[in-house]
């Protein structure tokens, strides 16, 4: 595995690679990523994982100085499993002239959690689209844990990169049902299993939710009680009508955004 910090270099390697798998990430590496990662060895010649905490997708810089960094850890995890090449790129190898401002992304990104998280996903696709123009992959691969996110990108690379392919990738979960995300490792024991009731409620009430034989005010209502310290949204919806084109089969999740301690929740079930 090379690692490689310096975007000039990263240029010249990887540019010569025909069939390369890019696997974006901010880093405490845990199971969701090696899922994702292991999909990108299998389907294509080399994978390159980047490491990158992107400061402008963050609301507040409280959240960014608190995001989970593991670089230490995540060398030795990576290594494990066939990657050619760790980007480590610095904020002004990725941002030499700041960011784009003028970058048009989907409807998709005004409503859930870009009502709670203004310019968000105007930052995330900057991001990717930097990250694209430097590596040029084949394949994106990303998880459906952050499915608003997938959508979002999805639709801004079919728009813009005909030739590069996004990968939705399974959610991986936790013996308890949560979702693994590095701000897991933000949560306490007792927010663990708060949240590990939360997903087994809502995973129960799908089927009736779905029906409309369960309204989403009480499903609010008994996360609340369950332990939940607010609620950003519970929204159902039909994945293959979100962002053109359009598949004929229906597809329905539900969509939760939800607070423990200072720890934000998302996850799609």
């Amino acid at each position: 595995m090379k690692i490689i910090s310096k975007k000039n270099k990263l240029i010249k390697i990887v540019n010569k690679e025909k069939r390369l798998g890019f696997v974006p990430t901010m880093g405490a590496i845990h199971k969701g990523h090696i899922s994702i990662i292991k999909k990108s060895v299998k389907e294509c010649d080399k994978t390159i994982v980047s490491i990158f905490v992107n400061k402008p997708q963050f609301n507040r810089n409280k959240d960014f100085r608190k995001y989970p960094r593991k670089i230490n850890k995540d060398i030795i995890q990576l290594k494990k499993h066939n990657i050619d090449y760790l980007y480590l790129p610095s904020h002004k190898q990725i941002y030499p002239k700041g960011t784009n401002k003028r970058i048009k992304i989907s409807s998709f990104a005004k409503s859930m959690c870009g009502k709670f998280r203004p310019g968000h996903f105007e930052a995330v696709i900057d991001v990717i689209d930097r990250f694209i123009k430097i590596i040029k992959p084949k394949r994106i691969y990303l998880g459906k844990k952050d499915m608003q996110q997938l959508k979002i990108i999805e639709d801004f690379v079919g728009r813009n990169y005909k030739d590069i392919k996004v990968v939705g990738c399974k959610t991986i979960r936790e013996d308890n049902g949560i979702a693994y995300s590095s701000r897991n490792l933000l949560l306490t024991t007792e927010e663990k299993i708060i949240a590990a009731n939360i997903f087994k409620y809502i995973y129960k009430k799908k089927k009736k939710i779905i029906k409309k034989k369960a309204s989403v005010v009480k499903i609010k209502k008994n996360m609340i009680k369950l332990g939940a310290k607010k609620i950003d949204y519970v929204k159902l919806l039909n994945i293959n009508k979100i962002t053109k084109p359009y598949k004929k089969n229906s597809v329905f999740k539900i969509f939760i955004a939800y607070h423990l301690g200072s720890v934000r929740l998302i996850d799609n079930i």
